[in-house]
């Protein structure tokens, strides 16, 4: 289930974006778009046939969750590390700041993305804002998407933030990421609410140790507790058994005679 999580920490993440960006003002016309994907997210698109093709066709994945991290490392993978949302947002905009990337915020609740880009303009002096949108809850019209894509375009930003939460955002990189024009899009959920002072943050210590699926769940159980009491399991019922099997075809391979 993990297999198709990038073999990235944090730093090498936001290299390769920045080599990417490098691409784009050079010859290269390409757009790329990355996910952020949790427990949750990789959970989901079992059942989800165009879920699961969006985090096949994304350019990188990034383990946003902690459980993702444990179960690669069962498998052997020794370089993959967490790098949530929130954290690949504030590593690109302090890169952005020196190297001069722009940024458009489109996603987040009514007036979210302008606060979004307000703070972090203030948290990291020199950051070009592109420009923001905080697109209707409500299923858009092919006509809305077409005019936001076009002021995406428009702004000629590097880097498009979609916080649109999961599988919405997903989808719509998906399917919009190459209208965009040669632009970076990165899909990082509550990232939005986190950074605008929306919604608080887990403290330091429970995100170092697995556990900011607990302080999201107390702060919003409603919302949440389907997320993590009903997927999260079935992640760990379904990772334990894809892993162990994995483990034991490994084995019989090492117990075959060799030609």
């Amino acid at each position: 289930m993990a297999g198709a999580i990038s073999a990235v920490d944090a730093t090498k993440a936001v290299d390769t974006i920045g080599s990417w960006i490098r691409e784009r003002a050079g010859t290269s016309s390409k757009s790329r778009y990355v996910c952020a994907c949790d427990v949750f997210n990789v959970t989901r698109a079992q059942s989800d046939a165009t879920h699961m093709r969006a985090l096949k066709g994304a350019d990188m994945v990034v383990a946003d969750g902690a459980p993702l991290v444990w179960v690669s490392r069962l498998r052997g993978e020794k370089n993959l590390r967490r790098v949530p949302g929130p954290d690949l947002l504030a590593a690109i905009c302090e890169r952005s700041a020196r190297e001069g990337w722009s940024h458009y915020f489109y996603g987040g609740a009514e007036g979210v993305a302008g606060t979004l880009a307000e703070r972090l303009s203030v948290r990291y002096p020199g950051l070009n804002v592109a420009g923001t949108a905080c697109p209707p809850f409500r299923p858009m019209s092919a006509e809305e998407v077409d005019r936001d894509i076009a002021r995406i375009n428009g702004s000629d930003a590097d880097i498009v933030w979609i916080g649109l939460g999961c599988p919405k955002q997903e989808i719509w990189m998906l399917d919009n990421h190459e209208r965009l024009q040669g632009r970076i899009v990165i899909g990082v959920g509550a990232a939005f609410d986190f950074h605008s002072g929306r919604i608080e943050r887990a403290p330091l210590w429970m995100r170092e140790n697995g556990l900011e699926w607990l302080h999201r769940l107390l702060s919003e159980p409603k919302r949440l507790w389907r997320r993590y009491l009903v997927f999260a399991p079935t992640f760990v019922a379904l990772s334990l058994a894809e892993t162990a099997s994995l483990m034991g075809r490994r084995a019989m391979a090492q117990l075959s005679p060799k030609g």
